[in-house]
């Protein structure tokens, strides 16, 4: 079995990159995955009839490489969180079509098919018809500004 391992010592290597990522598989900490890279790096030294200690060495360094500054940006990458917005967060920015004129007390308009009730985000009022962008959401309340360039919408749409 030896004497096999140092005549194949590239399927040797590319054994252990294999079995490094099947257990990484389990364990999703990304760790094991950095050794299997390191052990493909020593596949193709050994494929290439390197050294054996050249194998070792570029084993070593490419792993620890990649173990401490390749990792950690993965790591934070994946641990982030969600970068889509969802639910009501997702409505900020939104176009509506005043339904009910729309002052700082109140009024209605259509966002996303529904219907909802809105406040100027200051003392502007909005006439049925006109486009607002809403600006935030407050409970149940959408709170609207006149966009940049605002036109009535026909009732038709």
């Amino acid at each position: 079995m030896i004497e096999w391992i140092q005549d194949h010592a590239w399927a040797s290597w590319l054994g252990l990159a294999v079995i490094l990522a099947l257990v990484e598989l389990a364990s999703l900490d990304l760790v094991l995955l950095m050794f299997a890279v390191g052990a493909l790096a020593a596949a193709i030294v050994a494929g290439l009839n390197g050294p054996v200690w050249l194998a070792i060495v570029l084993f070593a360094v490419v792993s620890l490489l990649l173990l401490f500054l390749v990792r950690p940006s993965i790591v934070a990458k994946l641990h982030a969180g969600p970068t889509l917005t969802t639910g009501h967060a997702n409505l900020v920015g939104a176009s509506a079509i005043v339904v009910e004129p729309v002052t700082k007390l109140g009024g209605r308009v259509q966002l996303h098919g529904e219907l909802w009730s809105a406040r100027a985000s200051d003392d502007s009022t909005f006439d049925t018809g006109h486009e607002v962008r809403v600006t935030q959401i407050d409970g149940a309340t959408a709170v609207v500004t006149l966009p940049s360039q605002s036109t009535p919408v026909s009732k038709e749409s």
